[in-house]
């Protein structure tokens, strides 16, 4: 039986999170262990007790088969962490959602995407920025990653699916829930085109507190995060703030000194938290996605060879040098070398001097 109902089951229980899940999956080596250990083995891990009692009080109120047949009629998947399409870009944040719920698909296209939010209160400019940009990262074969909010939000997802492209939306509630409620249409419309997600379990509503945390899948999911407009307090900035600590790229479109909405952004230029852009351009050379459609359709075309798939293993955003590589795959030169020009050829590796290579995205 898959293990996805015990995965499922925790994301059900209060107080267990990444961090104190991963404890449990280390101590008692798999999710289903995990979830019907005893009390005394439950608290051998010396996990919080708050953690364990929440547990022991939780578990048997929760009924594993009722959990996945409500999945199933609400359309809805459930991806772990051990599930092989778990989007990988995510996988490499700290303290990644161990549950990420999905209605509609998650491809391997995504893993070019590009978060781009901002202000609920948008104004003619910051719409048209928002429309513009979109556009041009649709056409240059890139997901279009937002948080389906009112203003810049849906302005993003919209015009993704206008330009044909592919939009993910992250909402902060439960799959079964469509917040705000104005956008059904436009929920239904990203779940055929690309996909609504949210690590939070189905009954979950959308209230206020729910929606920092899910700022930080929006920037997990993406290579980098534009914010388009933005106010002092704006949850954009939270996202912001997220992708910098992720590790991501961060851009910023700039707005009139005389602009509400335009102040976080302006600040978030000032600080140099983000890069200022002018056209899509900025950003599709600072990500190296200026060839994404061709990078994917290479990728779809040509697979990793055995040569590749063992310096996969050693290859990742910190520069290696390409002896290194030879030394540690055992490798011939010339095999590495020819494997790495074709690697880079699809987009998968970029070279970052002459000799030495990190992973492209």
């Amino acid at each position: 039986m898959s293990e996805i109902r015990y995965w499922v089951g925790f994301s059900r229980v209060p107080h267990i999170g990444p961090v104190r899940l991963r404890h449990l999956l280390d101590r008692f080596g798999s999710i289903e262990v995990a979830w019907n250990a005893g009390p005394a083995a439950l608290r051998s891990t010396q996990l919080p007790r708050q953690a364990i009692e929440s547990l022991l009080y939780h578990r048997p109120r929760i009924d594993l088969d009722e959990e996945m047949e409500c999945l199933e009629r609400h359309g809805v998947r459930a991806l772990s962490w051990e599930s092989q399409d778990y989007p990988p870009l995510l996988r490499e944040i700290d303290a990644p959602p161990p549950v990420l719920y999905v209605r509609g698909s998650i491809v391997d296209a995504d893993e070019f995407a590009v978060a781009v939010v901002g202000t609920r209160r948008a104004s003619t400019y910051g719409k048209e920025a928002a429309r513009v940009l979109v556009t041009g990262l649709v056409e240059s074969g890139v997901t279009v990653v937002s948080g389906m909010a009112y203003g810049i939000d849906a302005m993003a997802h919209r015009t993704a699916l206008e330009a044909g492209g592919r939009t993910i939306a992250v909402l902060g509630c439960g799959l079964d829930w469509v917040y705000p409620t104005k956008h059904r249409s436009l929920s239904k419309s990203i779940a055929e085109h690309g996909a609504l997600v949210s690590d939070y379990p189905l009954g979950t509503k959308p209230e206020a507190h729910n929606f920092p945390p899910r700022n930080r899948i929006i920037s997990g999911l993406s290579l980098g995060t534009v914010i388009v407009e933005a106010g002092r307090r704006s949850g954009a900035l939270i996202t912001l703030q997220y992708a910098l600590d992720q590790g991501r790229e961060t851009f910023a479109v700039p707005g009139t000194i005389f602009s509400g909405p335009s102040k976080g952004t302006n600040g978030a230029i000032k600080r140099s938290e983000a890069k200022l852009i002018e056209n899509v351009q900025d950003v599709l050379v600072e990500l190296h996605l200026t060839h994404a459609r061709q990078q994917q359709e290479t990728r779809r075309v040509v697979g990793a060879t055995p040569a590749e798939e063992s310096l996969l293993t050693h290859l990742s955003r910190e520069p290696i040098h390409m002896d290194e590589l030879v030394r540690r795959t055992g490798l011939p030169t010339a095999t590495v070398s020819s494997s790495l020009a074709l690697m880079e050829l699809r987009g998968v590796v970029r070279r970052v001097d002459n000799t030495s290579y990190v992973l492209a995205h």
